[in-house]
């Protein structure tokens, strides 16, 4: 880890963030800002500096699937403050293509970041997780449960978190373990103007933004803050019997049946 910081504060919780350099999971870490002790993990270091610079979390560089160094990072977590209390897998990427012309590099690609690594931090940090009764909350997608056009690998992987969220929160209730997930619709962040831009074929990015919020009930795109909300809730005491839940983070998209709406005319 590459920040000097105080221990956390005697009965204070500590929280490690995938994916943590910007967007949701920068909003994590800035939201739990005072009440947790986080650890930022991240591919840049740069964008880490900016993070903990604002939020005085401690900071990681590496690539989750790494599956070595995300091992290591647990380890390293729990020896220098002797405990983990929570776990929040935000790490992901997007890369957008038709099923029948998905490069096999971008699939495993995708399959690596959005669902084997959750798995391999989840698997490291449950021994350590049992003993403080603590919790684990993925960023799963409305795209898992109402896909789009070229979002093939990315809704198969937020589909499989989703379900090794549940399977999880069944296995380790009895120990205390809480695992759930949140499931964003479009909020603003890198990401989500990248798959945006992406998919937005011919308009904007502004301009896709706007007609796609004329599909969401609330008429607009989410925020980080807000999708951050929801998780710090998740990890909380105040979640003590929220187990196996999956909470869409949408503006009512889902409800709707209304979210990938817009792409369907640029296809």
């Amino acid at each position: 880890m590459s920040r000097e910081v105080d221990p956390a504060p005697p009965g204070g919780s500590v929280v490690i963030v995938t994916g943590g350099g910007s967007g949701i999971g920068a909003a994590v870490a800035e939201r739990l800002m005072g009440i947790s002790r986080v650890v930022v993990c991240d591919r840049c270091q740069a964008s880490l500096d900016v993070v903990a610079a604002k939020t005085k979390a401690d900071t990681a560089v590496i690539d989750v699937t790494d599956y070595g160094a995300a091992r290591k990072l647990v380890a390293d977590v729990v020896a220098r403050y002797g405990r983990l209390d929570g776990l929040v897998l935000n790490a992901g990427i997007v890369v957008t293509a038709p099923v029948a012309d998905m490069a096999m590099d971008d699939w495993h690609r995708q399959i690596d970041v959005n669902l084997t690594a959750p798995f391999v931090m989840a698997q490291a940090a449950l021994p350590h997780l049992i003993e403080s009764r603590g919790a684990i909350v993925a960023v799963s997608s409305v795209g898992a449960v109402q896909t789009g056009p070229g979002l093939g690998a990315y809704a198969a992987a937020k589909a499989g978190i989703s379900q090794l969220m549940k399977c999880i929160a069944y296995e380790n209730a009895r120990f205390g373990v809480r695992a759930n997930a949140v499931a964003p619709g479009w909020i603003r962040t890198e990401m989500g103007d990248e798959e945006m831009r992406a998919l937005s074929i011919g308009d904007g990015l502004e301009a896709a933004y706007r007609k796609v919020s004329e599909h969401v009930p609330q008429r607009r795109a989410g925020t980080a803050m807000e999708a951050a909300e929801v998780i710090a809730f998740l990890l909380s005491p105040a979640a003590g019997f929220v187990n196996g839940a999956e909470y869409a983070v949408d503006g009512g998209s889902l409800i709707a049946n209304s979210g990938m709406t817009y792409f369907d005319s640029q296809m």
